[in-house]
């Protein structure tokens, strides 16, 4: 398998460093930045050995799924520099539908057809197919001795496998009749990338990625519960707000702004936030 960069990376100044196996692209990306690398640089392998999820979940990268992380590094806001996984869910999502041949993949959860479109971006971080996972995104920082800030933004694909002891349905693009590889796919990534990292400019096109983000959002409009200071609140998903804090409206007519926390869709999900 060949990892490499789309021209048009390239030519915005993107770099890639490709590797068979490595212990978590993220933290690799990190060293690098410690070590002064100025960012704008791709880390991708075809293994993963210790990868993490959110919140400190196992994330398994098997050979032939796809481990990516884009390193960027300047004098970001941790808050703006947060807002990043709306972009890589984005360009994720650009990716998939330029690689995954064109057919029908309803975005379902028990049983009800959810807004979104082939693929959809489950809130905060994930990609779900026919209401299933097919992706994660973590981020992960430091800040620098030169008072920079560094972010790693680690892109998890299923390619050609996914797990099945997890707590939410999964599955992987070779399930979805995608012929391709983890190499394919990264080529166009790092092709989206370029186009929605460019709107996002540096935080101030953030409106604009909400609102393209709220087009392919799961579950929009309808029943959510998520566990948030100590109790489940439920309601009906809103939207996302100017900080892309998920907003619910709960059964007396209130909003609920949350910053963190897992979304549980429909009847059947909320009895499992419980």
């Amino acid at each position: 398998m060949a990892f490499r960069l789309a021209p048009s990376a390239e030519s915005a100044g993107f770099r890639l460093e490709a590797h068979e196996s490595v212990g978590s692209t993220n933290a690799l990306a990190l060293d690098h930045a410690r070590a002064g690398d100025p960012g704008n640089l791709w880390v991708v392998a075809s293994r993963q050995e210790s990868g993490r999820g959110r919140r400190g979940r196992e994330w398994a990268t098997p050979p032939g799924n796809l481990a990516a992380t884009l390193l960027n590094v300047g004098h970001f806001e941790p808050a703006t520099a947060a807002t990043l996984g709306f972009v890589a869910g984005l360009a994720l999502s650009d990716a998939l539908l330029a690689v995954v041949p064109e057919k029908h993949i309803a975005v379902a959860a028990d049983g009800g057809d959810m807004p979104g479109g082939r693929f959809a971006l489950k809130w905060p971080n994930d990609v779900l197919a026919d209401g299933a996972k097919l992706s994660g995104i973590l981020l992960e920082s430091a800040i620098l001795p030169d008072g920079r800030f560094a972010i790693a933004v680690g892109i998890g694909v299923n390619v050609v496998s996914h797990p099945d002891n997890t707590p939410y349905p999964a599955t992987s693009l070779k399930a979805l009749g995608f012929g391709g590889d983890a190499g394919d796919l990264f080529l166009a990534l790092s092709d989206a990338w370029v186009d929605n990292s460019r709107l996002w400019n540096g935080g101030r096109g953030l409106d604009a990625i909400r609102s393209r983000w709220l087009k392919r959002a799961a579950g929009l409009g309808t029943q959510v519960s998520i566990r948030v200071d100590g109790r489940v609140a439920r309601g009906t998903f809103e939207t996302i707000d100017e900080a892309c804090r998920f907003v619910i409206r709960e059964a007396d007519g209130s909003l609920l702004r949350i910053a963190a926390g897992d979304v549980h869709f429909g009847a059947v999900a909320s009895a499992q936030a419980d």
